[in-house]
């Protein structure tokens, strides 16, 4: 994956991803730019913005393993939380194996674990045999370190993406062997003191931290083994014409902060296959500029 793209032997990767059509439903991810039903179509965006690998289901990646895994590197994502069970619950379950994913040529699989929910025991466990597989197989493995509890919200405030609680879900991540950890960008901290919830230490957000996005970035990369382990962040969802300007704004914090790259769905795919492209490459161009360094 590291020597594909336009990004190709820089250390820094750039992911797209399209798993939404099982997590958020395929009408609800698609409707906005209705081509990409047909799966090719994101292996071209995939390929057309320079992107380092396409991160897809086992059905996206299977019905095309034979035209393109030969073109662009493949990450199969084994596990989903399908929105057809009602009430919806946070559950990532299998879709697959590891094999399967080898199979059709994959070089690296992708998993999800919910931290704090009521599934993430036996998420935890599923997801390391599949990893240790996966390294068996000789393939790379990438971890969505996500955290998901109602009661992780509290007096109006979402403390999901708060880096103390994610930052933590991180770290368990890379104990269980994922090579790259997913994580979307934080956005506020304190979480384990405002639930008086976990351990912390009043340093986390004193020297170790602060409130600027950049140093609440750079204690997620310390807790990937120092920077060690890579990370990516999240695109997050399109929400119109600022999506160019949020994700260039995105890969700038992680650029400083030590991450590694961006892997970003929503906000290409659900936008005309040209401004896709074009908004690939501008995320990739903050990797690509030297300018930009570490803060």
């Amino acid at each position: 994956m590291l020597g594909h793209g336009r990004l190709s032997g820089t250390g820094y990767i750039s992911i797209l991803p399209v798993d939404q059509d099982i997590e958020h439903t395929a009408g609800a991810s698609f409707a906005p730019n209705p081509i990409y039903f047909d799966p090719e179509n994101i292996i071209k965006l995939a390929i057309e913005g320079g992107s380092n690998a396409i991160a897809s289901t086992f059905g996206t990646l299977a019905i095309n393993a034979r035209k393109y895994a030969h073109k662009i590197p493949f990450i199969v994502k084994i596990n989903h939380n399908e929105l057809l069970t009602y009430p919806n619950k946070y559950n990532q379950i299998m879709f697959g194996k590891v094999k399967e994913a080898w199979n059709l040529g994959a070089v690296a699989v992708g998993a999800t674990i919910y931290f704090g929910s009521e599934e993430s025991n036996r998420q935890l466990i599923e997801v390391s045999e599949a990893f240790e597989h996966a390294h068996e197989l000789g393939m790379a493995t990438i971890l969505w370190c996500y955290t998901r509890n109602n009661s992780f919200k509290k007096d109006g405030v979402d403390y999901h993406n708060s880096t103390d609680m994610s930052s933590q879900a991180n770290h368990i991540g890379v104990t269980i062997q994922a090579d790259l950890i997913k994580q979307k960008l934080p956005e506020t901290n304190g979480g384990f003191k405002a639930l008086n919830f976990g351990k912390y230490d009043e340093k986390m957000y004193t020297d170790l931290s602060s409130n600027h996005p950049i140093d609440l970035t750079r204690y997620m990369v310390a807790n990937c083994y120092s920077g060690k382990i890579g990370l990516i962040n999240s695109g997050g969802e399109s929400k119109g014409d600022n999506d160019l300007k949020e994700a260039v704004k995105t890969a700038i914090i992680n650029k400083r902060a030590g991450g590694v790259g961006l892997i970003l769905g929503r906000k290409a795919f659900q936008k005309p296959f040209s401004q896709g492209v074009e908004l690939l490459n501008a995320v990739q161009d903050v990797y690509l500029t030297k300018e930009i360094d570490l803060a």
